[in-house]
């Protein structure tokens, strides 16, 4: 039977519960156990991709496509899984699913109702996709991560409180815990608790009792005693049910954190998790993980040569609409020995018209720029700013820096290459000028121009690298020098099939195309030292113990040449994140490869 866990929160929502939940799906991976995770988003919306990054944080895209919650890509980064669309609930998806079934007479003329319709198909939901295989095993996970986005009490969560509260007894005291966040307010250097009781009373009076409080503490100095014995007195739970989270030096340190107060001892117990049977390979994947993150965290402490990256982008003012990327850079700086130094810049404010309206503005921008080891254009989507990434890149391209773009990044440096190096001072992209006369980025035909969710070339698609690329790429080096790699797509524009040939001829090399040879999705500069742009988002697939293979020669080359070669050097083992049956599928349904003929990259031991 699979084993659940709710993770709910209180008082204020982005409290952290999907660190809290994360960490501890991680934390039972190092026991042996296979993991999987569920996120439920109450807003109304199908997914997550028409929402703007500055209203949502980061649209996190996964392999089949499926545009989700950030929290998905925390997820997939702790656990190292591989999750479908599925694992991300809607109210907008559940109430669409009752209501198709409703139309097609499933109810046999009954009233539909939020209780019992909307419950069970809430409970159906996470039961049915519980079971869904996520890692290289191919087995059926045995704990499920459940967390509930918003805060307990508001409106539009009420149908999913409702359905978790049945869902205990339809899956079984033994089978069902409730980890939940709230918050403990320091005034004036006294922890108050009151908040944290109200939430509690308010989830009991709903009918869910929690087994575990995660009282998330306003600065570094944890939970002390008197705190604790009051929240597990006006709470109703064990001191030893009470956990502080305090503000530790990185979100990476949360599982040793969680791991020192007996979370995994508790949840064994009132889970009766001793009682699954766990094979010997398992319990010594579990091992070796816990004492790999541990002395990944033990040599964070340890950075002190700093790399300095800016990132030149459209929605700096909330820095989670970049959470993937700041995560690859983070994972890649570890790797790389480096302590990360980010700064922020907004593309506008690199703009001519900046210098007449913000001096200030301007010239802090620039001297971000030019001060930065490496600069970094990451996705987005509109004409705002584009400008000021053109002159990003062109800085960077000249001064011979570092660079990385991403998706509209790269896109951005093919302009910018037509314009200064091929003389084409026209040259833009269809979407900043739909009536462009020299549109090097173009519509993708395929592409619907008036329905936006889900319609743009989504999910995990293959790239091929061209013949003799292998003796100079260092892109095609950092992934192993594999010459078919898999990568996550998110985008409605490709480059111009007229102007290819021409840009490749001024040095811009595709040194990486889709199968058929037709769009091109990876450029580099030869004669640079680290000059690389992915139409694809390769952040989607970083992992803390796996870091991108772009975004880890980024860093490399920002840190040192020498750096850059030791790390290419590595990557000579480099494994995709990819579990195999999930690249042998996308291939086949994508219609990549034929089935006879499948690259045997892709075959796992027993296919072949």
């Amino acid at each position: 039977m699979t084993k659940y866990i709710l993770v709910s929160g209180g008082v204020i929502s982005g409290i952290g519960k999907g660190v809290i939940a994360s960490s501890t799906g991680l934390l039972l991976k190092t026991t042996g156990l296979k993991v999987t995770a569920i996120k439920i988003d109450p807003y109304m919306n199908i997914d997550a991709g028409t929402m703007a990054p500055t209203e949502h944080g980061e649209v996190y895209v996964l392999n089949d496509g499926g545009e989700v919650d950030l929290d998905l890509g925390n997820y997939e980064r702790y656990l190292d899984v591989t999750l479908s669309r599925d694992n991300n609930i809607t109210t907008g998806k559940i109430y669409r699913e009752v209501i198709e079934k409703e139309r097609r007479g499933d109810y046999l003329g009954k009233t539909v109702q939020i209780v019992p319709h909307i419950t069970n198909a809430i409970q159906d939901w996470i039961e049915r996709v519980s079971k869904v295989p996520v890692d290289d095993t191919g087995e059926e996970p045995d704990v499920c991560i459940v967390e509930l986005g918003g805060t307990v009490g508001d409106i539009e969560s009420a149908p999913f409180i409702e359905a978790m509260r049945q869902f205990q007894f339809r899956v079984g005291h033994e089978n069902f815990a409730l980890i939940h966040v709230s918050l403990v307010v320091n005034m004036h250097g006294e922890q108050k608790t009151k908040p944290t009781q109200t939430t509690v009373r308010d989830l009991r009076g709903l009918g869910l009792l929690p087994d575990l409080i995660a009282c998330r503490v306003q600065g570094k100095d944890p939970l002390d005693g008197p705190t604790k014995a009051k929240v597990s007195m006006f709470c109703h739970v064990g001191k030893d049910q009470v956990l502080s989270v305090h503000d530790v030096s990185s979100v990476y340190h949360v599982p040793l954190l969680l791991k020192s107060q007996g979370i995994i001892e508790f949840l064994q117990k009132r889970l009766d998790l001793n009682m699954i049977s766990i094979s010997r390979p398992l319990v010594e994947n579990g091992e070796s993980l816990q004492s790999r993150w541990k002395a990944l965290t033990q040599g964070q402490e340890r950075l002190y040569e700093p790399v300095n990256i800016v990132l030149v982008g459209k929605y700096t003012a909330l820095r989670d609409s970049y959470m993937s990327v700041v995560k690859s850079l983070e994972h890649s700086a570890f790797r790389c020995h480096r302590k990360l130094v980010l700064q922020w810049v907004d593309s506008s404010d690199l703009e001519p018209e900046t210098l007449e309206t913000s001096p200030v503005r301007y010239h802090d921008a620039w001297r971000a720029l030019v001060a930065a080891s490496g600069v970094l254009i990451p996705g987005g989507f509109g004409v705002r700013g584009t400008e000021g990434m053109i002159l990003a890149a062109k800085w960077a391209r000249e001064q011979k820096r570092p660079f990385l773009g991403i998706c509209l990044g790269f896109q951005i440096a093919v302009i910018e290459s037509a314009r200064n190096v091929c003389g084409w001072t026209t040259a833009t992209s269809q979407e900043f000028s739909p009536e462009a006369e020299c549109p090097v980025i173009v519509y993708m035909p395929e592409i619907s121009k008036t329905h936006l969710g889900g319609t743009m070339r989504l999910g995990l698609r293959s790239t091929l690298f061209s013949e003799g690329t292998e003796s100079w790429s260092k892109i095609r080096k950092l992934y192993g020098g594999e010459q078919l790699i898999w990568e996550r797509h998110r985008h409605r524009y490709e480059v111009g099939p007229q102007y290819i040939e021409r840009l490749e001829k001024s040095g811009l090399n595709f040194v990486g195309r889709d199968d058929k040879g037709e769009r091109m999705q990876i450029f580099e500069l030869q004669d640079h030292p680290y000059f690389v742009g992915l139409q694809a988002h390769p952040e989607f697939c970083t992992r803390p113990l796996n870091p991108s293979p772009p975004f880890l020669g980024f860093v490399a080359a920002a840190s040192d040449p020498a750096v850059l070669e030791e790390q290419l050097k590595l990557q000579k083992t480099y494994k995709s994140p990819h579990p195999k049956p999930t690249l042998l599928f996308t291939a086949i349904s994508e219609k990549q490869v034929k089935v006879n003929g499948v690259h045997p990259d892709l075959l796992s031991d027993h296919t072949r």
